[in-house]
């Protein structure tokens, strides 16, 4: 199920749109049937004791904790900030989030409440979800994300643009959001859900990647389908082979529906055996969620304690 290597240097492939054309549909295509067929079995791979301890911890560090609805206030943001820095008050072992995920006219109450802690501030940019706007505006979102604080920045595609085959204003338009970005790092929002195919989904994680991407993102977490275990699988497939061809470790970021603890092992064990160890660090694979922190804490109470704690063991925020 691995795409091919390139038939030209990657600074041709880049040369026009035809360029990107050839090589993004020289790509192998997906088997399917196959790719599913991987996840599923994947799937059912059962992780015990204390690898499940060593799980639930890593995934606690991999969360991008996410508020992201018109209704954010920054008393929302604050309580947010301090469930990432301190999941659970009671137990100073539990790991920290690794960032905190909000609109950008809220970074800087974000950055505000994280100073010290280590913990990042994303935000979400270039008219988030849609994309539909301008490429000065969107470029105008970055740079006001990144003047307030943000460390990172997660854009999302022009999907309309990438369907019609534009695959170049696809790609100059990362590029130049990149370089708004300065040094935060850019992840890029694919929104597999409306790319329509395994195959345009692959074609789309190579041309973020050729861009510049520091990490490829599945969704918004705002359309019908986000994150899956097969499109996950096939991204973090086109991050390992971008590596052989290229010398650049590009992250993956798994965003929306992701919500038990269950399902959280399973990426984790789809990113060991696909991508391998070296992106199952905080660095490299990040889950953007809301919910999934809560059962993360409440089975680790569980595997500690001996006692499930239930839903009021945790904060709603």
């Amino acid at each position: 199920m691995s795409s091919t290597a390139p038939a030209l240097p990657l600074a041709d492939v880049t040369a026009s749109n035809a360029t990107l054309r050839r090589f993004l549909h020289g790509l192998s295509g997906v088997d399917a049937v196959g790719l599913e067929a991987r996840a599923a079995a994947l799937a059912t791979r059962s992780i015990k004791t204390s690898a499940k301890a060593f799980a639930i911890d890593l995934a606690i560090s991999m969360i991008d904790l996410t508020t992201l609805e018109g209704a954010d206030t920054p008393g929302k943001v604050r309580s947010l900030c301090a469930k990432g820095a301190a999941p659970d008050p009671t137990d100073r072992s539990v790991p920290r989030v690794a960032a905190i995920c909000v609109y950008s006219d809220m970074v800087t109450i974000a950055k505000e409440a994280l100073r010290g802690t280590g913990i990042a501030v994303a935000s979400v940019a270039t008219a988030f979800p849609a994309g539909r706007a301008a490429r000065s505006v969107k470029l105008a979102d970055t740079r006001e994300a990144v003047a307030a604080g943000a460390d990172e920045v997660d854009m999302v595609i022009d999907r309309g643009a990438f369907l019609a085959g534009n695959y170049l204003k696809v790609f100059e338009e990362i590029v130049a959001v990149r370089e708004a970005c300065g040094d935060a790092h850019l992840k890029v929002i694919l929104e597999n859900g409306e790319l329509g195919t395994y195959d345009a989904i692959r074609r789309a994680s190579w041309l973020a990647m050729l861009a510049g991407a520091d990490f490829i993102k599945t969704s918004t977490g705002k359309v019908a389908v986000n994150a899956t275990l097969p499109n996950t699988l096939l991204m973090l497939e086109a991050v390992r082979d971008f590596l052989v061809v290229s010398g650049r470790q590009v992250g993956v970021k798994a965003a929306g529906g992701i919500r038990s603890s269950k399902d959280a092992v399973r990426y984790l064990v789809v990113v060991n055996e696909t991508a391998g160890e070296a992106w199952l660090d905080p660095g490299w694979f990040r889950f953007g969620a809301s919910s999934l922190l809560n059962d993360l804490l409440m089975q680790r109470r569980k595997l500690v304690s001996g006692v499930y704690a239930g839903p009021d063991y945790v904060a709603v925020d």
